[in-house]
């Protein structure tokens, strides 16, 4: 009888731990599917053991939008011409107001880095975003993840990832954890070639070897204009820096006037020595100051390569001071929180352009950002051009050997309004999947000045 009693107390003992632990995992909530690589995922990456539990990450945790649906629909009025609300743009302060998560929320997100041992080193005005750092076992157990190291399937280097999609207590209002991986790595999308390589013909820029460079872009594409940009502010996004003695002999080499101010925005700590990626961002300023010799500012936004996208892309939602936003930088997987920063973008009047990329056509997934619907996706032509640089056709820039124009059908985001009303037949577009790019540009036989010289 007695051995019988001591049995159902511990019966008993294991049914209330149970239930205690059930109640436990209810709580708790699995973030959307976007933080373990689909090689990963599926089985088809090996791994070859633990990340070190002291490794240093830096992570940028996401929170949600409130009211989602009523900015889908603030966003489709504003660029309806036919709408009250057609481009009445809103302030950061009013994005945040409306839209952004309330003061409360973000502080219990930071609450609980602080007390899993992360340390806060960024904070947003939007509220959508909270900048930690902290030790790799310390991020294992905030998010009830494993980090593995794995052997990367085309680069010459190891690369970690969860094991399982992160998860946190119900109530905290997290949505996604940039940094949680590094498969992907920034990498810019510019393919260098020598000044005298063969490019389009006729090679009809007035730059050395024939190659386009200065007023040439305006000539072919917007003749007779008197649009200089006066007045207007541009905002570069970059994971490198640049020499500026590179700026200022270009745009001696175009006979600019006036050249723009070019100030420095740095991110994450900025870059201090210009890197292996320089001739993208040289590429982006001069490229800049040709189609807008008039213009007032560029403001370079630079981070050290890795950092977190959406740091650099929440600053320049945060600092509104350009309404024309470029990045031709690529890699990383599906971002939620990115995709609200565009949509704060749009909703603010700010446009992101993005090149799709220079490795020719998808075949398959697309990295980050260039399948994105809330931007402008911008591939590339062969441009040609008369005796006098005057427009007389291009062509998909197709150069072969996997170096060429980017663009195909997303496989995972639908095909957004202003792509419905286009007849696909030609083209071979999808009707139901988002297509890139939606413009494009010239990107062959280009002349740039970069690397100090």
């Amino acid at each position: 009888m007695k051995n019988s009693r001591v049995k159902s107390r511990v019966l008993i003992a294991l049914l209330v731990f149970a239930s205690s632990w059930i109640t436990l995992s209810a709580a708790q909530k699995k973030l959307p599917s976007e933080h373990v690589p689909a090689g990963v995922a599926h089985g088809k990456i090996a791994p070859l053991g633990h990340l070190a539990g002291t490794n240093q990450l830096r992570l940028a945790i996401g929170l949600p939008l409130r009211h989602a649906d009523a900015l889908t629909n603030l966003l489709r009025e504003m660029y309806d011409p036919a709408s009250p609300q057609y481009h009445h743009y809103l302030t950061p302060a009013e994005f945040t107001a409306r839209f952004g998560p309330t003061p409360e929320e973000y502080a219990a997100v930071t609450r609980f880095a602080k007390e899993n041992g992360f340390s806060v080193v960024g904070t947003h005005p939007n509220r959508l975003l909270v900048d930690v750092t902290g030790k790799a076992a310390d991020v294992e157990r905030a998010f009830h993840v494993r980090l593995n190291t794995f052997k990367h399937p085309k680069e010459n280097r190891n690369f970690f990832a969860p094991d399982t999609e992160p998860s946190v207590d119900a109530s905290l209002p997290v949505l996604h954890v940039s940094g949680l991986d590094n498969l992907y790595l920034p990498h810019p999308n510019v393919t260098v070639q020598p000044a005298v390589a063969d490019g389009a013909s006729p090679r009809g820029g007035s730059g050395p070897g024939g190659g386009y460079i200065g007023e040439d872009f305006r000539k072919a594409y917007v003749p007779e204009t008197q649009l200089t940009g006066a007045g207007q502010n541009i905002g570069l996004l970059q994971f490198d820096g640049f020499y500026r003695a590179d700026m200022t002999n270009y745009a001696s080499a175009i006979g600019l006037a006036r050249m723009p101010k070019i100030i420095v925005v740095p991110i994450d700590g900025g870059v201090v020595t210009p890197g292996a990626g320089v001739v993208e961002v040289s590429l982006d300023i001069e490229m800049a100051m040709a189609m807008a010799p008039g213009v007032s500012n560029i403001f370079v936004y630079e981070a050290p390569n890795p950092s977190p996208w959406v740091d650099l892309l929440g600053r320049m939602a945060d600092d509104n001071l350009a309404r024309q936003l470029s990045c031709s930088w690529g890699g990383g997987g599906p971002d939620a929180t990115a995709e609200q920063i565009f949509q704060q973008m749009a909703a603010q009047g700010q446009t992101f352009f993005n090149a799709t990329g220079d490795s020719d056509a998808f075949t398959g997934a697309i990295t980050f950002p260039s399948e994105s619907p809330n931007i402008t996706q911008v591939g590339g032509t062969t441009l040609s051009t008369d005796g006098s640089g005057n427009y007389t056709n291009e062509t998909v820039w197709n150069q072969s050997n996997g170096v060429g124009s980017s663009g195909g059908t997303s496989t995972t985001v639908p095909i957004p309004a202003w792509q419905t009303n286009i007849d696909m037949t030609t083209n071979q577009g999808s009707t139901t999947m988002r297509n890139v790019p939606d413009v494009a540009l010239t990107a062959q036989n280009i002349y740039l000045i970069y690397g100090n010289g």
